[in-house]
């Protein structure tokens, strides 16, 4: 559809370009497809360009209004992406703090560690893609001199993780950067190292001795997810098959449940993923469960249209919460409370938590709240701590 033939003001134009960028991600009929004859017929010239906008806004909001499903893309196949590797001269080592923190939101003060900067998996909601070059998966020439040099206080307990810029264990041990964190992880016995992944490459642990503070930790999704949204990771059984066989080893595991997305019976396919769990592993395996759902900022939701990729993603009713566009607080509460509920028997013995969510939540959904993001992490990091070296003396 031209919109240069309609008197549209520019910022109708941008809002009607989105949409369309919207209604082709979505895989439904496009603005031309959907150009209503009858209104054409009706009006003309500024009020016809009134009532067209107003009737595609409308269909807009219809559809992100309505629990969507992925029955339209039952015949879609995605295009594998293609990247490359190279090795770069990086000034820091690339240890920080989350991202995505906020002041808004309660946060664990995790520290982020880029051994690799961007990802080789395509989820459609993923940030990374918004920091990094898509295509180019870097990796730095001396993370492993760097690691080794890095000081920190033996006193202080520490939160490490390495699935922030990238997935953690889907690059196995190329350009030895897991020798290099167990390596690291082993002089340090005060560093809680996460490796969280999407990916079942789990060989290298497997063939080596996994320091006790390394946890390995995956995130969790509906196979409906998987399948339409996380694509070239995993599948669901793959990835608890592997969390199943390093439990076996004695590593520590965890899950995370983020982001936990809305779509037709969701509720219930989700409850079967919690139900597996609960019959595959034993409490005292399991050191977390984290829970969180889709938040985006601007320029993810500009980079993913501008991806033009099949995703409905963006097809949820946006809310502005602390900033940033969201699920409403009344349905986090009630996907939220529906996931810690179902692991009543864990509560005692697995640490739950919410990853970068409203303040107001945790007393709904848990039944508690912390005062402030270090006593989050202060609780945290000893909860931790107590279960490694509880499981090591066994």
């Amino acid at each position: 559809m031209d919109l240069e033939n309609y008197n549209f003001t520019v910022s109708q134009k941008n809002i009607l370009k989105n949409i369309e960028l919207d209604f082709k991600m979505w895989n439904e009929k496009s603005l031309e497809e959907l150009f209503p004859k009858e209104l054409e017929e009706k009006y003309k010239n500024k009020q016809l360009s009134k009532k067209l906008f107003e009737y595609y806004v409308d269909i807009h909001k219809k559809l992100q209004l309505t629990p969507n499903n992925y029955k339209n893309f039952e015949d879609l196949k995605y295009e594998t992406r293609k990247y490359s590797f190279e090795s770069v001269q990086k000034e820091g080592l690339g240890l920080g703090a989350c991202p995505v923190a906020s002041e808004g939101t309660r946060c664990c003060n995790l520290l982020t560690l880029d051994a690799v900067e961007s990802c080789g998996f395509d989820c459609s909601y993923c940030s990374i893609q918004s920091f990094y070059n898509q295509n180019k998966i870097a990796f730095d020439k001396d993370f492993k001199t760097k690691l080794a040099n890095l000081n920190l206080d033996p006193n202080q307990t520490y939160h490490i993780g390495t699935g922030q810029s990238s997935d953690s264990l889907m690059w196995g041990n190329r350009e030895g950067i897991l020798d290099a964190l167990f390596e690291f992880a082993k002089q340090n016995p005060n560093v809680i190292l996460e490796f969280k992944t999407k990916s079942d490459n789990i060989k290298y642990l497997l063939e080596n001795d996994v320091p006790k503070n390394i946890l390995c930790t995956w995130s969790l999704n509906t196979q409906t997810i998987i399948d339409n949204e996380e694509h070239l990771t995993a599948s669901l059984d793959e990835r608890i098959g592997s969390a199943r066989v390093l439990a076996n080893k004695g590593v520590k595991v965890g899950f995370h449940f983020h982001p936990i997305v809305v779509y037709e019976n969701y509720l219930d396919e989700y409850k079967e993923v919690y139900d597996k769990l609960l019959n595959t592993f034993k409490s005292d395996e399991v050191v977390l469960v984290s829970i969180g759902t889709l938040t985006f900022i601007k320029p993810v939701i500009k980079k993913l249209r501008q991806r033009e990729m099949k995703t409905k993603i963006l097809q949820m009713p946006f809310e502005d919460i602390n900033g940033k566009k969201s699920y409403s607080l009344e349905t986090k509460k009630e996907m939220f409370k529906h996931c810690y509920d179902s692991f009543k028997s864990w509560h005692k013995d697995v640490y739950f938590y919410m990853c970068m969510e409203d303040h107001s939540l945790w007393k709904d959904v848990f039944g508690y709240e912390y005062s402030s993001n270090n006593q989050f992490e202060d609780f945290m990091l000893n909860t931790y701590m107590d279960k490694i070296n509880a499981n090591s003396l066994k």
